[in-house]
């Protein structure tokens, strides 16, 4: 399996591909990472499983070179931006380059939704312009012809577990708050299994942080 990872400077990016480096059970993937400034990365250059690639997510030609025989992609970057040209540039830069598989990151509350309703009013203060964004680009989706997946990660922290749950669009969530390593876990599960959550919209979270008080950000 080749997996093209855009914007793969990214720390749950980065966890991703250290577990697939690392891990026997994803020793038949290889690693486009695709990246502004590749020469952060360049300590995996020498990797003979993985291709590094200077470039922008929004220049398609670029995009649609780096993901020829791709079997799966992951934007690791969240778009809020209005006008969404991310999501717009790698739609079609996944037809010309013949790819259908996407995981995109988004976040909790692009519905307006959340474990509690003082988590929902609370959210929609702390980042309620950058939901419009990431809600439209999620709706992009929704209307593209892609085998996408949106994966909301709850507010991000780093505790050393892996302890989440993931809910489907109809679902609350279990908890406001989730470690990087279990967003990353579920990155992983769809790529040693992609036929998990097509066309799905999907939430991940820690139940521990259902109440304010027990979040760490």
């Amino acid at each position: 399996m080749k997996l093209v990872i855009l914007g793969a400077h990214g720390r749950i990016a980065r966890l991703v591909t250290d577990r697939i480096l690392a891990e026997p059970a994803f020793r038949n993937v290889t690693l486009t990472l695709f990246l502004r400034n590749a020469h952060r990365l360049a300590q995996l250059e020498q990797n003979p499983r993985v291709t590094v690639v200077d470039g922008d997510i929004t220049d398609q030609a670029a995009l649609t070179t780096a993901l020829q025989g791709a079997d799966l992609v992951f934007l690791a970057t969240v778009d809020s931006r209005p006008g969404n040209a991310v999501t717009h540039t790698v739609i079609a830069a996944m037809h010309a380059a013949g790819v259908s598989r996407l995981i995109a990151s988004s976040s909790i509350g692009i519905n307006h939704e959340g474990p509690n309703q003082a988590f929902i009013d609370w959210n929609q203060q702390m980042i309620g312009p950058s939901l419009a964004g990431m809600h439209a680009a999620d709706q992009l989706l929704r209307a593209s012809d892609l085998d996408y997946t949106t994966t909301r990660f709850a507010w991000l922290n780093d505790r050393d577990n892996r302890d989440y749950v993931v809910n489907r669009e109809s679902e609350p969530f279990a908890g406001g708050s989730g470690s990087r390593q279990s967003m990353a876990d579920v990155i992983l599960k769809i790529v040693a299994d992609p036929t998990l959550y097509v066309r799905e919209t999907i939430g991940i979270s820690d139940p521990a942080t259902r109440d304010a008080g027990s979040m760490v950000y």
